[in-house]
Protein backbone atom coordinates (compact mmCIF):
# COMPACT_ATOMS: atom_id res chain seq x y z
CA UNK A 1 0.00 0.00 0.00
CA UNK A 2 2.91 2.48 0.92
CA UNK A 3 4.75 1.69 -2.38
CA UNK A 4 0.93 2.44 -4.42
CA UNK A 5 0.65 5.79 -2.59
CA UNK A 6 4.55 6.64 -3.13
CA UNK A 7 3.93 5.65 -6.84
CA UNK A 8 1.00 8.13 -7.04
CA UNK A 9 2.64 10.86 -5.52
CA UNK A 10 5.21 10.69 -8.18
CA UNK A 11 2.67 10.23 -10.98
CA UNK A 12 1.13 13.67 -9.92
CA UNK A 13 4.46 15.45 -9.50
CA UNK A 14 5.11 14.63 -13.19
CA UNK A 15 1.95 15.68 -13.92
CA UNK A 16 2.60 19.18 -11.97
CA UNK A 17 5.77 19.63 -14.22
CA UNK A 18 4.69 21.37 -17.28
CA UNK A 19 2.65 24.07 -15.19
CA UNK A 20 5.70 24.59 -12.99
CA UNK A 21 8.04 25.28 -16.02
CA UNK A 22 5.28 27.03 -18.20
CA UNK A 23 7.23 29.56 -21.00
CA UNK A 24 6.74 33.03 -21.59
CA UNK A 25 2.43 33.63 -22.85
CA UNK A 26 -0.64 33.67 -21.59
CA UNK A 27 -1.70 32.28 -18.61
CA UNK A 28 -0.24 33.85 -16.30
CA UNK A 29 -0.94 36.74 -13.99
CA UNK A 30 1.43 39.45 -14.69
CA UNK A 31 0.71 42.28 -16.72
CA UNK A 32 3.44 44.17 -19.25
CA UNK A 33 2.38 48.66 -19.25
CA UNK A 34 4.42 51.68 -21.26
CA UNK A 35 3.93 54.49 -23.15
CA UNK A 36 4.61 54.77 -27.15
CA UNK A 37 5.82 58.09 -28.18
CA UNK A 38 5.52 59.55 -31.63
CA UNK A 39 8.69 61.43 -32.67
CA UNK A 40 7.43 63.57 -36.00
CA UNK A 41 10.12 64.86 -38.34
CA UNK A 42 8.37 67.73 -40.23
CA UNK A 43 9.19 68.43 -43.58
CA UNK A 44 10.70 72.38 -44.44
CA UNK A 45 12.49 72.82 -40.92
CA UNK A 46 15.94 73.38 -41.69
CA UNK A 47 16.44 72.73 -37.82
CA UNK A 48 15.77 69.45 -37.64
CA UNK A 49 13.88 70.17 -34.75
CA UNK A 50 11.60 67.28 -33.62
CA UNK A 51 7.72 67.06 -32.13
CA UNK A 52 7.46 64.26 -29.59
CA UNK A 53 3.83 63.52 -28.76
CA UNK A 54 1.47 60.53 -27.79
CA UNK A 55 1.05 57.72 -30.13
CA UNK A 56 -2.14 57.57 -30.24
CA UNK A 57 -4.49 54.55 -31.48
CA UNK A 58 -0.79 53.07 -32.33
CA UNK A 59 -0.03 48.84 -32.96
CA UNK A 60 2.30 47.35 -30.33
CA UNK A 61 2.87 43.94 -30.43
CA UNK A 62 4.32 41.57 -27.94
CA UNK A 63 6.56 38.63 -28.64
CA UNK A 64 7.08 35.82 -25.96
CA UNK A 65 10.74 34.79 -25.20
CA UNK A 66 12.87 33.74 -28.07
CA UNK A 67 9.86 33.53 -30.36
CA UNK A 68 10.38 34.59 -33.92
CA UNK A 69 6.58 35.81 -34.59
CA UNK A 70 4.89 38.02 -32.01
CA UNK A 71 1.98 36.41 -29.81
CA UNK A 72 -0.23 39.25 -29.02
CA UNK A 73 -0.98 42.77 -30.23
CA UNK A 74 -2.98 46.30 -28.74
CA UNK A 75 -3.68 49.65 -30.21
CA UNK A 76 -2.56 52.87 -27.47
CA UNK A 77 -4.90 54.74 -26.13
CA UNK A 78 -4.88 58.57 -26.44
CA UNK A 79 -2.45 59.05 -23.88
CA UNK A 80 -0.25 56.68 -25.73
CA UNK A 81 -0.36 54.13 -23.14
CA UNK A 82 -0.67 50.11 -23.76
CA UNK A 83 -0.98 47.24 -21.71
CA UNK A 84 -1.07 43.03 -22.31
CA UNK A 85 -2.34 40.74 -18.95
CA UNK A 86 -2.29 37.70 -17.82
CA UNK A 87 1.13 36.73 -18.76
CA UNK A 88 3.14 34.05 -17.23
CA UNK A 89 6.73 35.10 -16.08
CA UNK A 90 9.47 35.18 -17.93
CA UNK A 91 11.47 37.49 -21.02
CA UNK A 92 9.48 39.33 -23.41
CA UNK A 93 9.89 41.81 -26.27
CA UNK A 94 7.61 44.65 -26.95
CA UNK A 95 7.84 46.47 -30.04
CA UNK A 96 5.99 49.40 -32.45
CA UNK A 97 7.07 50.60 -35.88
CA UNK A 98 8.71 53.70 -37.27
CA UNK A 99 8.11 54.70 -40.31
CA UNK A 100 10.90 56.25 -43.41
CA UNK A 101 9.88 58.69 -45.85
CA UNK A 102 9.51 56.16 -48.54
CA UNK A 103 7.16 53.92 -46.11
CA UNK A 104 9.14 51.09 -45.49
CA UNK A 105 8.62 50.05 -41.30
CA UNK A 106 11.18 50.13 -39.25
CA UNK A 107 10.85 48.23 -35.51
CA UNK A 108 11.52 50.24 -32.38
CA UNK A 109 11.75 47.45 -29.37
CA UNK A 110 12.09 47.12 -25.57
CA UNK A 111 13.35 43.88 -23.68
CA UNK A 112 11.88 43.30 -20.18
CA UNK A 113 11.96 40.77 -17.44
CA UNK A 114 8.55 40.15 -15.87
CA UNK A 115 8.48 38.30 -12.73
CA UNK A 116 5.61 35.96 -11.55
CA UNK A 117 2.29 38.19 -10.94
CA UNK A 118 4.01 41.41 -11.27
CA UNK A 119 2.90 44.55 -13.00
CA UNK A 120 6.43 45.52 -15.09
CA UNK A 121 7.13 48.53 -16.34
CA UNK A 122 8.37 48.97 -20.34
CA UNK A 123 10.59 51.59 -20.92
CA UNK A 124 8.81 54.03 -23.72
CA UNK A 125 9.30 53.32 -27.18
CA UNK A 126 9.76 56.18 -29.31
CA UNK A 127 8.79 55.89 -32.68
CA UNK A 128 9.61 57.54 -35.31
CA UNK A 129 7.60 59.48 -38.56
CA UNK A 130 7.80 62.42 -41.20
CA UNK A 131 9.58 63.46 -44.25
CA UNK A 132 12.28 64.29 -43.03
CA UNK A 133 13.00 61.58 -40.56
CA UNK A 134 16.21 59.46 -41.89
CA UNK A 135 17.74 62.43 -43.24
CA UNK A 136 20.18 65.28 -43.37
CA UNK A 137 20.58 69.06 -44.53
CA UNK A 138 23.51 70.12 -45.92
CA UNK A 139 23.34 74.27 -45.32
CA UNK A 140 25.74 76.88 -47.82
CA UNK A 141 25.56 80.62 -48.38
CA UNK A 142 26.95 82.83 -51.14
CA UNK A 143 28.45 85.79 -51.99
CA UNK A 144 28.75 88.44 -55.15
CA UNK A 145 30.54 90.53 -56.68
CA UNK A 146 28.45 92.64 -58.49
CA UNK A 147 29.87 94.73 -61.77
CA UNK A 148 27.77 97.42 -64.13
CA UNK A 149 29.06 98.46 -67.70
CA UNK A 150 29.90 102.09 -67.84
CA UNK A 151 30.97 103.46 -71.26
CA UNK A 152 31.41 100.28 -72.36
CA UNK A 153 33.59 98.32 -69.05
CA UNK A 154 33.11 96.89 -66.77
CA UNK A 155 32.88 98.80 -63.10
CA UNK A 156 33.04 97.01 -59.67
CA UNK A 157 29.86 98.20 -58.22
CA UNK A 158 29.58 96.35 -54.85
CA UNK A 159 29.70 93.46 -53.01
CA UNK A 160 27.38 91.30 -50.68
CA UNK A 161 24.71 88.49 -50.30
CA UNK A 162 23.52 87.45 -53.29
CA UNK A 163 19.72 87.28 -53.38
CA UNK A 164 17.92 84.69 -55.17
CA UNK A 165 21.00 83.35 -56.62
CA UNK A 166 19.99 79.30 -57.83
CA UNK A 167 21.90 76.36 -56.25
CA UNK A 168 22.04 73.04 -57.66
CA UNK A 169 22.94 69.87 -55.80
CA UNK A 170 23.59 66.34 -57.43
CA UNK A 171 25.30 63.13 -56.35
CA UNK A 172 29.20 63.08 -56.62
CA UNK A 173 29.94 61.23 -59.93
CA UNK A 174 26.90 61.86 -61.37
CA UNK A 175 25.76 64.67 -64.57
CA UNK A 176 22.67 65.55 -63.62
CA UNK A 177 21.70 67.52 -60.27
CA UNK A 178 18.48 66.50 -58.40
CA UNK A 179 17.44 69.33 -56.48
CA UNK A 180 17.91 73.07 -56.88
CA UNK A 181 17.12 75.81 -54.62
CA UNK A 182 17.61 79.86 -54.25
CA UNK A 183 19.05 81.78 -51.43
CA UNK A 184 17.44 84.10 -49.46
CA UNK A 185 17.81 87.94 -48.64
CA UNK A 186 21.14 86.81 -46.42
CA UNK A 187 22.60 84.45 -48.82
CA UNK A 188 21.95 81.37 -47.17
CA UNK A 189 20.70 78.10 -48.88
CA UNK A 190 19.67 74.95 -47.37
CA UNK A 191 19.25 71.32 -49.41
CA UNK A 192 17.10 68.96 -47.00
CA UNK A 193 16.02 65.58 -46.72
CA UNK A 194 19.46 64.62 -48.09
CA UNK A 195 19.87 60.48 -47.49
CA UNK A 196 23.65 59.53 -46.29
CA UNK A 197 26.02 59.32 -49.33
CA UNK A 198 28.71 62.12 -51.16
CA UNK A 199 27.25 65.12 -53.02
CA UNK A 200 28.38 67.77 -54.83
CA UNK A 201 26.39 71.57 -54.55
CA UNK A 202 26.98 74.23 -57.86
CA UNK A 203 26.10 77.63 -58.22
CA UNK A 204 26.64 79.64 -61.46
CA UNK A 205 29.54 82.56 -61.96
CA UNK A 206 30.45 84.65 -64.70
CA UNK A 207 33.20 86.81 -65.95
CA UNK A 208 33.96 90.01 -67.77
CA UNK A 209 32.68 89.03 -71.12
CA UNK A 210 29.40 87.15 -69.37
CA UNK A 211 30.30 83.38 -70.02
CA UNK A 212 28.85 81.64 -66.88
CA UNK A 213 31.07 78.91 -65.33
CA UNK A 214 30.28 76.59 -62.14
CA UNK A 215 32.01 76.63 -58.68
CA UNK A 216 31.54 73.60 -56.56
CA UNK A 217 32.34 72.22 -53.45
CA UNK A 218 31.67 68.20 -52.34
CA UNK A 219 30.27 67.92 -48.94
CA UNK A 220 29.89 63.52 -47.11
CA UNK A 221 26.75 63.44 -45.42
CA UNK A 222 27.85 60.63 -43.16
CA UNK A 223 24.64 60.20 -40.92
CA UNK A 224 21.29 61.06 -40.70
CA UNK A 225 19.67 63.71 -38.50
CA UNK A 226 22.63 66.35 -39.13
CA UNK A 227 22.95 70.26 -39.81
CA UNK A 228 26.07 69.75 -42.67
CA UNK A 229 28.06 73.24 -43.46
CA UNK A 230 29.92 73.73 -46.56
CA UNK A 231 33.18 74.72 -45.42
CA UNK A 232 33.56 77.99 -46.92
CA UNK A 233 31.35 80.19 -48.81
CA UNK A 234 30.18 80.33 -52.76
CA UNK A 235 32.27 83.91 -53.76
CA UNK A 236 30.39 84.37 -57.27
CA UNK A 237 30.67 87.60 -60.19
CA UNK A 238 27.07 88.84 -60.69
CA UNK A 239 27.33 91.13 -64.06
CA UNK A 240 23.96 93.63 -63.78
Amino acid sequence: MKRIFQLLLLLVAVALLPACNKTEGKGGSGTLQGFVKLVHHPDDDFTLTPDTMPAAKTDVFLVYGNNAYFGDDVETGADGMYQFEYLTPGNYTVYSYSTLPSGEKVAVSQTVELPRGAVAQVPTIYIHDGKAYGTSVVKGRVIASYFIKSDGAWQWHSEGPAYEHRVYIRRVGEDVHFDDTRTGVDGHFAFQKLQPGEYEVFTVTEDADEMPSLVSQTVTVGEPGQIYGLEEAFYVRVNL
